[in-house]
C-alpha cells in the first residue's frame, strides 16, 4: 500500500524559511515522479514543484512561476523522502501543502489528475 505523509508545516513570518518533508512508503521510490501542490480555500489545487525521474539516479525539476527562485524540491532516495525547501516566504504562500506521486510522467504534469497517490497535507501559514 502506497502512503505519503507530509510534515514540517507551521506558522512563520514573511521572509522566513521552512522545509517540508514528505515520507513515502509502499513504492519503488527512486523511479517515481514526486510533486508538491498547495491549496487555499476557494481556489484550485496549485502545482508547485516536481521531481521527474529520467532514469538511473538522474532527475529533472520543474517549478511554477509563483515559486521559482524561492522554493526548491529535493529527494533522499535512501530515506524515501522528498523535501520542499521554501525561502523568502510571503503571505500568499499560505496554504495546505500536499505531496503526490505517480509512476508515469504525464505531459500535463501540473494537473492533479496526473497523480495517483496523495498525502493528507500540512498547513503553512505566513503572517505579514
Amino acid at each position: 500500500q502506497v502512503q505519503l505523509v507530509e510534515s514540517g508545516g507551521g506558522l512563520v513570518r514573511a521572509g522566513d524559511s521552512l522545509r517540508l518533508t514528505c515520507a513515502a512508503s509502499g513504492l519503488t521510490f527512486r523511479k517515481y515522479n514526486l510533486v508538491w501542490f498547495r491549496q487555499t480555500p476557494g481556489k484550485e489545487r496549485e502545482f508547485i514543484a516536481a521531481s521527474k525521474w529520467i532514469g538511473s539516479n538522474v532527475y529533472s525539476t520543474y517549478y511554477s512561476d509563483s515559486v521559482k527562485g524561492r522554493f526548491s524540491i529535493a529527494r533522499d532516495n535512501a530515506k524515501n523522502i522528498v523535501y520542499l525547501e521554501m525561502n523568502s516566504l510571503k503571505p500568499d504562500d499560505t496554504a495546505v501543502y500536499y505531496c503526490a506521486a505517480a509512476e508515469q510522467w504525464e505531459t500535463d504534469y501540473q494537473a492533479t489528475t496526473s497523480y495517483q497517490y496523495w498525502g493528507q497535507g500540512t498547513q503553512v501559514t505566513v503572517s505579514s
